[in-house]
């Protein structure tokens, strides 16, 4: 199996939606390839060397590089969303879901840090219509992650001032993980997720 494919826990990526078998193939080559080279130094006939089939293979799945990476993006940031909005919706107090959130996203982050790198540092190579989907799904995250801290600061659980800057500067601190997370480092994901999750309530100032 491909790190494309398995997280550093051992947990399944999230393609089982893409089929069919070949077309999945192809996408798990070119989050590789995005990965370790970078979308505009990957060629299409990188992606299909990876996979295994011809260059005129790929075009029968996908129209161009671009759409590959439009479908890489889409999915990453749904799960990444699906993920944030389980946590706001879970039970607890704006403390425990806000720590839930973090501790999942920032789990996700390492734990499929290869996908995530390119969702979350690829955008600018999308064109102007695939570009404003994956924006309007950035901001359902932010959204997920500033309905909690509203929340908390409105139960008089969190001191923060200014509620967007901190969700964003939060989203922040949890994407950058997947740059640098190491599946042979010295944390694990849920170690790195357990971490980060204190680091933010300190944030917030959360009430014991």
């Amino acid at each position: 199996m491909s790190t494309a494919e398995e997280t550093a826990g051992g947990e399944p990526q999230p393609w089982a939606e893409v089929n069919p078998d070949a077309a999945r193939r192809l996408l798990v080559a070119a989050v590789e390839a995005f990965a370790e080279r970078g979308y505009h130094a990957t060629t299409t006939r990188d992606i299909a060397g990876r996979a295994g089939m011809s260059p005129a293979a790929l075009y029968i799945h996908y129209k161009t590089k671009e759409e590959l990476l439009h479908r890489i993006s889409r999915i990453g940031h749904e799960k990444a969303l699906d993920v944030l909005r389980t946590a706001a919706k879970g039970e607890g107090g704006p403390a425990d879901r806000l720590a839930e959130a973090v501790r999942s996203f920032v789990r996700w982050h390492a734990g499929q840090h290869t996908v995530a790198r390119v969702v979350q540092y690829e955008l600018d190579a999308l064109g102007p219509d695939a570009r404003a989907e994956i924006v309007t799904l950035r901001r359902e995250n932010e959204a997920a992650v500033r309905g909690i801290i509203e929340d908390g600061v409105a139960a008089g659980d969190f001191d923060v001032p200014d509620v967007r800057g901190t969700t964003i500067a939060v989203l922040s601190l949890c994407i950058d993980v997947a740059r640098w997370f190491n599946a042979n480092g010295p944390r694990t994901p849920d170690e790195v997720g357990a971490l980060y999750a204190d680091l933010v309530l300190r944030m917030v100032s959360a009430k014991k």
